[in-house]
């Protein structure tokens, strides 16, 4: 890990992201990168003139200073900041400037989405990660330790997952953490015997790993919905993080399908971390 994207709007929740950064940051001596979206209107965007683009640069320049003054904390000493302000209006080009600087994981805070503001707009976290190409690491409140060494990964055994499952390991394989591998098995049309499930976990661990050496960190739990499922579980084993898959849809395929990731983002109080299909 060598850089970490950090969007910020100064409240308190992107504080906690800030601190988690700092903290994986120390740990990787990786450089971060705090972002700001200056989220201003498409008259302000495109306008031209001398008074419009005076206003512009206005903007800018307060919100860089703010910016800087937000990032006077004894806890990012001796790492490495970068300050970016950008004249973006939505949270879903994030992944633009973690492609353009080759970062490695984005850090938000969030206080997830509930209702109505869940269904119709969903969060700014909730855009983030539904755009982003690379490893979104989700945190709800201001975290103790983040070394992380009791680990749930929601998987399904389908192919689609090899992908994510690979990038999963290569984040935490090597850091001796426990790895819970959880499949919610749903009641009705989605129900799979025992037998199935297993078989469905061998499959994919011959293709993912060659073997099935994990096969003994594999649970299967019965639950309502995949998102009640592996919250319950990570609750259940006292886990510090979840991981999950995300397919990152949108617009129709979003609506009428959803995502189980982002379900788990808002809704999960633990730290989640998500992995693109």
């Amino acid at each position: 890990m060598k850089k970490i994207i950090v969007p910020t709007d100064f409240s308190e929740h992107s504080e906690y992201a800030l601190k988690t950064a700092a903290a994986l940051a120390r740990k990787n001596k990786a450089e971060i990168i705090v972002l700001n979206m200056l989220e201003m209107s498409d008259i302000m965007l495109t306008a031209s003139g001398g008074d419009q683009n005076a206003k512009t640069m206005f903007f800018y320049k307060f919100a860089l200073q703010e910016l800087n003054v937000f990032l006077r904390k004894d806890y990012l000493k001796d790492i490495k900041v970068t300050p970016i302000v950008k004249h973006f209006k939505v949270f879903s080009e994030v992944n633009e400037i973690a492609v353009e600087h080759n970062a490695d994981l984005i850090v938000m805070g969030s206080h997830g989405a509930s209702g109505v503001k869940e269904l119709v707009i969903g969060s700014n976290t909730e855009r983030v990660v539904r755009n982003s190409s690379i490893p979104v690491l989700v945190v709800k409140n201001e975290l103790k330790k983040t070394n992380f060494e009791n680990i749930v990964f929601a998987c399904d055994f389908s192919d689609e997952v090899i992908k994510p499952y690979h990038n999963f390991i290569k984040w935490f394989d090597n850091q001796k953490s426990k790895i819970n591998m959880v499949y919610v098995n749903l009641p009705n049309e989605r129900f799979k015997s025992s037998l199935e499930i297993e078989k469905s976990a061998i499959n994919f661990f011959k293709k993912a790993d060659g073997n099935t050496k994990r096969m003994q960190d594999v649970h299967f739990v019965a639950d309502y919905t995949p998102e009640l499922g592996i919250i319950n579980f990570a609750k259940k084993i006292s886990a510090d993080l979840i991981a999950v898959p995300t397919h990152g849809r949108k617009g129709i395929a979003h609506f009428l399908e959803g995502s189980i990731g982002e379900d788990v983002v808002n809704h999960a109080a633990l730290p989640v971390m998500t992995f693109k299909v």
